[in-house]
């Protein structure tokens, strides 16, 4: 039952996309035009989730302006954060992704015009999308970063070790970051390398954004690990295993 689901899921996944990739294609022909092809991505997520059956509950604790760029920061645990990402947030921005993404047919080109793939295997491929990103935030184009690096924890759950570069952008451009809680994809489409959908409803908690002005280099780890516990915390709510864990610690 879950595989017959799971089509139906993957029908829909791809066949909006391919229905919608005329119009991708000829919004990403200009940069000008490229917030057109931002809204079509929010609609295709608009679009594929009451589709298959599956409900998005946003629990938003922000006063978010959409004269502010932020740097929105998740936990990630699913390849479904991202499309998620999409239906939660109205705000033009550009996805910092792993440059695979970049080889899938179709969905790949629309990534690369539209927003930021990075190889992180190379530390001057790293540096150079921090200057990218810091631009596209000195120009009120909002940033969206999974800290942990990708989908690096092997016991969801519990987050991995969040790295630098969304905090050291946020510092740089003096931008708010925005803690975003996940609590459910990881048990509606898991890591597990079977690529199966679980019917069940998608949570979302926006926290308040931190703010960052005045901040230095020197409070980086601070913010880090505020932005971890913001959404760490959050996750207990729902994972009281998670809780006990820290406790036994």
């Amino acid at each position: 039952m879950r595989r017959l689901y799971s089509f139906w899921c993957y029908f829909w996944f791809l066949g909006l996309f391919l229905l919608l990739f005329p119009f991708f294609w000829l919004f990403l022909q200009r940069e000008k035009w490229h917030p057109k092809a931002h809204y079509l991505n929010r609609l295709w997520g608009q679009l594929f989730f009451p589709l298959c059956g599956i409900s998005v509950d946003i629990e938003n604790r922000a006063t978010l302006s959409h004269n502010q760029a932020y740097v929105f920061c998740s936990n990630h645990f699913s390849y479904l954060d991202i499309a998620v990402m999409g239906v939660v947030l109205p705000h033009y921005y550009a996805f910092i992704g792993k440059s695979q993404i970049t080889k899938v047919p179709l969905f790949g080109y629309m990534f690369r015009k539209l927003h930021i793939p990075v190889n992180r295997e190379s530390k001057l491929e790293r540096y150079r999308i921090v200057q990218k990103s810091v631009h596209f935030l000195q120009h009120n184009r909002s940033i969206v970063i999974f800290p942990e690096g990708g989908i690096k924890s092997k016991q969801p759950p519990r987050m991995a070790p969040f790295k630098d570069g969304a905090f050291r952008m946020a510092i740089d451009t003096q931008v708010p970051i925005v803690p975003i809680t996940f609590p459910y994809n990881w048990q509606i489409l898991p890591d597990d390398g079977k690529l199966l959908f679980l019917r069940k409803g998608i949570k979302v908690i926006i926290h308040e954004p931190i703010p960052t002005t005045g901040m230095t280099v020197d409070d980086m780890e601070s913010l880090k690990d505020q932005t971890f516990t913001v959404i760490e915390s959050e996750l207990e709510k729902y994972f009281t295993s998670l809780k006990k864990e820290k406790q036994v610690k």
